[in-house]
């Protein structure tokens, strides 16, 4: 039997020497960091709530300030793709492609689900058991989720999708396996989940200074992005609320 690599352990096989910026806005949360060859020089995180486009250029100043100051050049741009708010994610990408292609620098698109996964490995390796599988969940609204499972090398077991909770969800994979469930989407799960196979990890969103392992892997790979073409992860189409009227129903 062939053992799997841990994608956690194995993050300084993909270590560069590149300066990377990483920009997230997936969620409530708005963040940027700005990191060379593994390690975070900069960041900036406002947990506030909708700010990002009042935030977001101000936080890139403070990251690009401090690679000029160090006379840093800029390798790359990273952005978290999505899945998450639909808003958020094109106030991210837009500022990514707008600086990548200002630059004349790759553009790096990281997956918001994955990103929690390497997060929940880095931090929580040492109170998780070996095998356990990675359940991330980012709130959709009501009883819906945007998640994914995926196993200790970063595999998806069950593709990235929407899904809507109820008590039999994630059964195939709790029925014979320790499933870690994390991201502000798992809050509403935990009261509906009583599988003993369960394990909740708090507190877990998604951070730009958490995308440097998958930035790094993609650079090294050559893996980048069109910076005209690509668009945001959104699993499922916009739907816009009808606002009622105030004048009443007639």
């Amino acid at each position: 039997m062939v053992k799997k690599r841990n994608f956690a352990k194995n993050f300084k096989r993909a270590l560069t020497m590149a300066v990377i910026l990483h920009i997230d806005t997936s969620t409530n949360v708005c963040s940027t960091a700005l990191t060379s060859d593994g390690m975070i020089l900069c960041h900036r995180e406002d947990f506030q709530g909708q700010n990002h486009a009042a935030l977001l250029s101000g936080f890139i100043k403070d990251c690009l300030d401090h690679a000029r100051d160090h006379e840093m050049q800029l390798n790359a741009v990273a952005v978290s793709m999505g899945p998450g708010s639909y808003t958020g994610l094109r106030i991210g990408l837009s500022e990514a492609k707008g600086l990548a292609y200002a630059l004349d620098v790759p553009l790096i698109g990281v997956d918001t689900l994955e990103l929690m996964v390497s997060h929940v490995m880095f931090d929580f390796s040492l109170e998780l058991p070996e095998n356990v599988l990675y359940a991330p969940m980012i709130d959709a609204r009501r009883m819906e989720v945007f998640t994914g499972v995926y196993d200790l090398t970063l595999t998806p077991l069950l593709a990235p999708q929407p899904l809507i909770l109820d008590e039999n969800s994630y059964g195939q994979f709790l029925a014979d396996n320790t499933v870690a469930f994390f991201g502000n989407g798992s809050q509403k799960w935990q009261p509906v989940c009583q599988h003993p196979n369960a394990i909740f990890v708090p507190d877990v969103v998604p951070l730009a200074s958490d995308m440097t392992a998958l930035a790094e892997r993609a650079y090294s790979r050559g893996e980048f992005l069109d910076i005209a073409y690509s668009t945001p992860r959104y699993l499922k189409e916009f739907q816009a609320t009808k606002p009622k009227s105030v004048f009443g129903t007639h």
